[in-house]
């Protein structure tokens, strides 16, 4: 044994906001893109507090040239007079004493968001340097700090009409992989915010690019529904609008119904997207499924039928938003992903039953509407549960419950295995080939592949193109969708470089974001990107994966005596040349695919596979010019 001692010498005290900046990712969850612009966030969510307060109106975050950025609000101005305890001025304070801010005193803020009270400290942390003006009483206050430590005395430095603070940041590049905001990141959660904050206006703004964006939605969460289903087919037009307050919680629900098959509820807690869900999520589920339950059956309109619907089924197309603010939030972890407050599931779910009941009384077509497609859906479980019995009792019979097609590989971790989703036979025999069968699995596609955006769930569990890939993942799919059994860490979709090519893939794509999303928001989808050509001087071989590097190849190792070979498909390669460019790891390349906004990407999918053709043509038009033709022709 050693011989060292543990004693208390060994225990370092991290004064100030010292701890922030050894162990950032405890605070803002990593000092990746998320982390930084979490920075971003906090600031602008102590001027939102100030909105819900009833004192501010406009909010405007900047990204500025110099790499910085500013975010101001005409709120009441951080209290610039001296603190009772702390002897310096109150801002002071609030920029570096963690667990400070107006957010513990009841007076001050009856709701508020953020980070426990840590947050703008924690931003003036992590900055190389953070500068706060604060107008208030005629006058402007400024203060400076370098990495949380105040570097002059707040000063008066001018006069001023306006009312607020404003405050800009450096974040710092010894802590942060990037400090390059992005405007469509940023845009995301302040459009959010805009939302759930009726009337207050979010200007964002980036210097840079000249990018603009003015959110202010004076509909609010009705506003954000109709946001949602703006490229849907709605079965009926204005959104219903719920709201109550209890114990001093506030709550409110707009929701619409939708022709389509996927329930997207987005909750929110205090402005914060609670992604998680939590106890008012389960509150409204159990008041819908009442209420709708309860007008189904005075209106006696199951008397025909052999299934009740559920939960699911009375969400089947349904689009939420959910709000609730409350004075003490009680959250699941630091992230703040899940609500706990026990309480709020009996306040949410009684003032959901008591006024959509009100609701579907005065509103007789729209509640049959509702009702029947509720009733549709529970004729769809039962029939989904039919097909997968029957999917079950198919792979049992076809032995091993894999599908016939499916080249498996030898190792049975998952954690070190891969899977090619490839199209068409021929590449997949080229594929099954050139792999390496230890850790590589092939799964041939062939025919065309259902759109999951128009079916339902037993439509897909009966698809003879689908059930091979949910046999060969192994998890599951919809509600019963299991990651832990997922057989495979990488899933590779292996596609022509041509229109078709992405056709399927996007078919794919489009199928694990509807029925398998974790697989997609844990990081285990990819798309391969197979070469357009072969470029050859004798020996001497490139592959290249698009007409300008062939055009260069062509200049390097100049024209004489060249071979150019330009594959119009995966089939057009030997197993040699599919190991070399698209299945060996020190060689290939891979695109990963994320979720940064699901709200975006539902949005997306509906766009480019849905019913509606008049957006996808809009979407068409617009993105054209940055498609290169002659590369996927």
């Amino acid at each position: 044994m050693s011989d060292d001692k543990y004693t208390a010498k060994n225990i370092k005290v991290l004064k100030g906001l010292e701890a922030v900046r050894k162990r950032p990712a405890m605070y803002i969850g990593g000092t990746g893109e998320r982390g930084l612009h979490h920075l971003v966030y906090e600031v602008v969510d102590n001027s939102i507090d100030e909105a819900l307060a009833g004192y501010c109106d406009t909010i405007s975050v900047v990204l500025q040239k110099n790499g910085s950025a500013s975010i101001e609000d005409n709120g009441r101005g951080i209290p610039v007079e001296n603190h009772g305890t702390e002897k310096v001025p109150a801002v002071q304070v609030v920029m570096t004493v963690l667990h400070a801010g107006g957010k513990f005193d009841d007076k001050s803020y009856k709701v508020s968001g953020g980070l426990h009270g840590v947050g703008v400290s924690v931003v003036n942390a992590l900055s190389s340097r953070l500068d706060v003006e604060v107008y208030k009483s005629g006058q402007i206050y400024h203060q400076y700090y370098e990495k949380g430590i105040p570097k002059k005395e707040l000063e008066i430095i001018g006069n001023t009409e306006k009312t607020g603070t404003k405050t800009v940041f450096f974040p710092d590049e010894t802590i942060f992989e990037t400090t390059e905001f992005s405007f469509d990141y940023l845009s995301v959660r302040l459009r959010e915010l805009a939302f759930l904050n009726k009337g207050v206006q979010i200007q964002l703004i980036d210097e840079k690019t000249d990018k603009k964006h003015i959110f202010q939605y004076d509909g609010g969460i009705k506003s954000f529904v109709r946001y949602l289903n703006e490229n849907k087919k709605v079965i009926f037009e204005d959104p219903i609008y719920v709201e109550g307050k209890k114990n001093g919680a506030e709550f409110e629900v707009s929701i619409q119904y939708n022709e389509g098959f996927q329930e997207i509820i987005n909750s929110f807690a205090n402005n914060i997207h609670t992604i998680e869900g939590g106890t008012h999520l389960s509150g409204f589920k159990s008041g819908l499924t009442r209420a709708i339950n309860n007008y189904i059956k005075n209106e006696n309109l199951l008397k025909n039928e052999k299934v009740n619907p559920s939960g699911s089924d009375i969400r089947e197309g349904l689009t939420a938003v959910i709000s609730v603010k409350l004075q003490d939030p009680q959250f699941e972890g630091q992230t703040k992903t899940k609500l706990q407050n026990n309480d709020i599931d009996g306040i949410v779910s009684s003032i959901v039953y008591e006024k959509l009941n009100e609701f579907l009384e005065e509103n007789p077509a729209i509640a049959k509407k509702i009702s029947m497609k509720a009733i549709l859906g529970a004729r769809s479980r039962e029939a989904a549960r039919k097909a997968r019995e029957l999917t079950r009792r198919k792979s049992v019979l076809e032995s091993g419950s894999l599908p016939g097609k499916l080249a498996d590989c030898s190792i049975q971790d998952p954690s070190q295995t891969e899977i090619f989703l490839v199209e068409g036979d021929s590449a997949g025999g080229s594929a099954k080939m050139g792999r390496d069968r230890a850790f590589q699995a092939v799964l041939p596609l062939w025919g065309k592949m259902l759109n999951t955006e128009k079916a339902r769930i037993d439509k897909v569990l009966n698809n003879d193109k689908i059930q091979p890939v949910i046999l060969a993942l192994g998890a599951g799919i919809g509600e019963e969708f299991d990651i832990s059994k997922l057989r495979y860490n990488k899933v590779v979709i292996m596609a022509d470089a041509d229109v078709d090519g992405q056709h399927i893939a996007t078919l794919l794509l489009t199928f694990f974001f509807r029925y398998m999303r974790p697989l997609v928001e844990n990081g285990h989808v990819y798309i391969a990107k197979p070469p357009l050509f072969l470029v050859q001087k004798g020996r001497m071989k490139r592959y290249v994966y698009s007409e300008h590097e062939r055009d260069q190849a062509i200049k390097e190792l100049d024209s004489r005596g060249l071979h150019i070979q330009r594959y119009k498909g995966l089939g057009e390669m030997n197993a040699d040349q599919l190991w070399e460019t698209t299945l060996d790891p020190d060689k290939r390349i891979l695109t990963s695919v994320r979720i940064d906004d699901a709200i975006e990407a539902d949005r997306m999918f509906t766009i480019l596979m849905g019913d509606e053709v008049a957006p996808r043509r809009k979407f068409i038009q617009e993105n054209a010019k940055y498609v290169d033709i002659k590369e996927i022709s």
